[in-house]
Formats: structure tokens, sequence, C-alpha cells
């Protein structure tokens, strides 16, 4: 991997640093340099003592251009920029969920996705509300039927009304029928089917069926024996499938690549992304969050690589 580009800064204590020590071989006053850079003497003193509590950009700015115009050279530190994960990882898995969502939406399909939680199935999903005409409504166990429909006018942008559930699911129909290609997805579907109730599910085939509209219903894996269990005849119209199969060591290694983990360090990411037991995206994604703290904070001061010590100190923040 080509080595993260650097930048050029200087910090606001290094220009205050530099301006104190010229004044005070000068001679020169706070009141002379204010007067010399345009600024109120007040302010200048706080820059120069930490305590300016605006936008240092402009008065560093001035002020180093001061010290320059009097041959005062001011040396830019070099800076390397803070290490990012990816906004966005596209795995097998998402590439499938994708591929579920676009093929339901451009076809007014229905689809089914499962998969364990922590394999990132609702980040993916969320990911694919950014595209136009997506709707995306999370269940829980408590969620009756009113709230189900309630939260999908919220997601669709419907007042929600007052009516009859009956009258307000069609009037979810009549704007998916009006307003052709949507999509809507149902995450955490599972939460609303037990063998003593599918009234929820039912509304959804309801609205599928009488509706221009793609649905997308994910849950965990029990979701699809609930569907065949409970509800044959919304399995019979699935359309498309997919089942969430976990990170790759390929995958977690090219997710890792742009830090310095040595491999002892890389080896435990990827136990922790693909062990078949505790092992998923998010246990990796939350050390790596927290390892990033460490990087940047006080603690993190001179870390260079990343050992498994650091890996220790990372799961000390988190409840394993």
């Amino acid at each position: 991997m080509e080595a993260a580009a650097k930048i050029y800064s200087i910090a606001p204590q290094d220009v205050a640093r530099m301006a104190k020590d010229f004044m005070e071989k000068s001679g020169l006053t706070i009141t002379e340099v204010a007067r010399e850079i345009n600024y109120h003497r007040t302010a200048l003193s706080r820059y120069l003592n930490g305590k300016y509590e605006s936008d240092t950009t402009d008065i560093q700015a001035k002020l180093t251009q001061f010290l320059r115009e009097r041959g005062k050279v001011v040396t830019p530190i070099t800076q390397a920029p803070k290490l990012q994960k990816p906004e966005f990882f596209e795995s097998r898995d998402a590439s499938g969920i994708i591929a579920v969502c676009s093929t339901c939406q451009d076809f007014t399909g229905l689809g089914v996705v499962v998969g364990k939680s922590g394999y990132g199935k609702s980040r993916t999903l969320e990911y694919y509300t950014k595209m136009p005409r997506v709707a995306y409504v999370e269940c829980d166990d408590i969620m009756s039927c009113r709230d189900m429909v309630e939260a999908i006018e919220k997601a669709l942008g419907i007042p929600s009304g007052y009516g009859t559930i009956w009258k307000r699911v069609n009037g979810i129909k009549e704007f998916f029928n009006f307003n052709k290609g949507y999509l809507l997805i149902i995450d955490e579907a599972d939460k609303l089917i037990s063998k003593y109730t599918q009234k929820k599910m039912e509304i959804l085939r309801s609205i599928f069926d009488q509706s221009d509209v793609g649905l997308v219903v994910a849950g965990e894996p029990k979701l699809e024996s609930q569907v065949k269990g409970y509800l044959a005849r919304f399995a019979n119209r699935v359309d498309n499938y997919y089942s969430l199969q976990g990170l790759t060591k390929k995958e977690v290694m090219e997710y890792l690549e742009p830090f310095p983990f040595t491999d002892e360090a890389l080896q435990e990411m990827i136990k922790r992304a693909t062990n078949s037991q505790t092992g998923c995206f998010r246990l990796m994604d939350r050390t790596l969050n927290n390892i990033i703290r460490l990087m940047d904070g006080q603690d993190g001061e001179g870390i260079t690589e990343i050992t498994l010590d650091t890996i220790a100190k990372a799961s000390n923040m988190m409840m394993l």
C-alpha cells in the first residue's frame, strides 16, 4: 500500500512561541505587533497565551505573515492525516444485499435478507436508503400494527392519519401506486412474527400485493423459518433471497489495510471478524473504533504500529 500523503500545517502553539521569541529579541510590544497585524491587543495576548477561544485561522495567518516579512523563518511541521475507516465497505455480503434491494426496486419484487446480528445487514440496508425512493423502517418487539403503519407513513413523509388501520394502509397503497419506483425496506422483521400472530406481516403482504412497490424484509436467520412456517402466502411470493455469510479473511485484510497492524495483531483482528462462534463485522469494527481513539488521544502518542497490546487496551474499553 502506498504511504499516506503528508499534509503541512503550523501548530498554533508553534506560531505563538516563535512570535513571543521574536518580540523578546526585537523589543517589540504586544500593542505594537497587534497594530501591525490589525488586531486588538487583548485578542493577540490571548492567542499568544493559548487562551484564544475563537477560530485562530485568521490571526495565525496574519501573525505568520508578519514574522516572515521580518525575516523570521516559519517552518511548517509535517503531520500525517488521521487514519480513517472507509465510509462503506462493499464486501460480498454488502454486494448481495444491494443486489436484492436494487432488483426488488427495479422490478417491484419481494426480497428476503437474513443474517446473524453483527454481520453488517442493517448497516448495508441503511446505506442503500441513500438511493432515491427508498423507505426504511426498523422494527422492534413491542411494535403494534398501528405502530408499524405509522412508522411506514413517517418513512414516506405521509402525515399520520387518525382513521382505522385499514384506511391508513390504503393511504400507503395509494401513495405507492401514485409514486412508482419505490422500495420499502422492513428491517428486524423477525420481531414482527410469532406463532400467535402474523397480522403485521399480512399487512406488509397486502401492501406489496396491491401496490406498485418493491419490498425487502430483513432479519435474523430465524426469519426464514418463520416465513416458511407461518406465512405460506408470503413465502410463495419471494422473488429474491440472500443469507449473509460473514467476512472473509481477504476482506478483513482489505478493510484494515490502511492501519499499521503487526502480523500478530492482524491475525487477532481476523479472528474477531471471522470466528464461526463469536466473530463478526461488528466486533472487529468496535475494536477498531477504540484503537483509533487510542491513537488519536493522549494514550496514543507515539504509537507507530498496532500490536496485540494495543488491541488489549482497546478491548478493555468494551464489554466482550
